[in-house]
């Protein structure tokens, strides 16, 4: 099976963090190479121990993923940004 995730990469101190967005896994790394490749095995892993106790589909499913053959499609992310949002702080106490 191929599957397909949006990865998100930050750095977090010394280390590089890649995230899938759609599983909600993460690894690190010293580079965002190594992040990423970790990453990958993590996703992996993570998608063969579902399998194993089988909750594989149910996974799948609540990640938004549909089936195509051996195919699986993630999500297409128009975009990831950061949002900046002031708070009122009309309703604090003093």
């Amino acid at each position: 099976m191929e599957i397909q995730f949006t990865t998100r990469i930050f750095k977090e101190g010394r280390s590089f963090v890649a995230h899938a967005l759609e599983l909600d896994v993460s690894s690190c790394g010293g580079s965002k190479e190594k992040a990423l490749r970790n990453l990958k095995e993590a996703v992996r892993l993570f998608l063969e121990e579902a399998e194993k106790i089988g909750i594989l589909e149910q996974i799948l499913e609540e990640a938004g993923y549909g089936k195509n053959k051996l195919k699986v499609p993630g999500r297409n992310f128009i975009s990831v940004q950061r949002v900046n949002l002031q708070r009122s702080l009309t309703h604090a106490k003093a």
